[in-house]
């Protein structure tokens, strides 16, 4: 859910993460050709002497360290350049989250009646559009509330259009007290009380 809503919310931020990865996996690559060629060379010649005759050997070290001080100061912005992106990311970590709670609330219906499901893509194509059709802001910490209060919004309208009436008291109920746990607004042994009742503890 996470790439999902930085894909469509900041599409450049998701390109540049992809592609610092291609580079990377591409860096990871000719280092391992080299090394390759490296080995290939020095198993050719088992003799020292004939290891330092061998122009050709001598060349792909000399490219090797030049490739190899390239890979390192691009490895190095790389990661400057992720960790950045990545600390933007985590700024919308409770989007993903609250995507979280309300899917695995609405998979628990199945246990109220196996007619009750619903897949990961209808879901995901859901939340797609809350994050295409909500308010936008600047504020990330607005723009998250605004997100999170509209894809509920939209799943709980959704889901009931397809919940036999007596069962919706019941869907609002366990919405809103997983809502509530997500966000540490719901103490365990006060809900424990409210579904069983009094313990017998003194």
């Amino acid at each position: 859910m996470l790439n999902l809503f930085i894909a469509k919310e900041m599409p450049d931020l998701q390109k540049k993460k992809d592609e610092i990865i291609q580079r990377n996996a591409q860096a990871a690559k000719t280092t391992r050709d080299i090394e390759n060629r490296i080995l290939k060379g020095l198993t050719k010649n088992s003799e020292i002497v004939k290891i330092l005759e061998d122009d050709e050997l001598i060349d792909v070290l000399a490219e090797a360290k030049i490739t190899g001080d390239e890979i390192a100061l691009r490895m190095k912005e790389s990661k400057v350049a992720e960790e950045e992106i990545d600390r933007t990311r985590a700024t919308f970590r409770p989007v993903a989250f609250r995507a979280q709670v309300l899917f695995f609330t609405i998979v628990d219906l199945a246990v109220i009646d196996p007619m009750y499901q619903y897949s990961l893509q209808w879901f995901s194509n859901l939340f797609g559009v809350s994050v295409d059709t909500s308010q936008k802001s600047n504020d990330p910490d607005q723009r998250i509330e605004i997100l999170n209060n509209h894809f509920t919004q939209a799943l709980y309208d959704n889901v009931c259009r397809s919940l036999f009436e007596k069962d919706k008291t019941l869907f609002s109920l366990k919405l809103t007290v997983n809502i509530m746990f997500g966000d540490n607004r719901m103490d365990a042994d006060e809900l424990r009380f409210f579904l069983a009742g009094p313990s017998g503890e003194v």
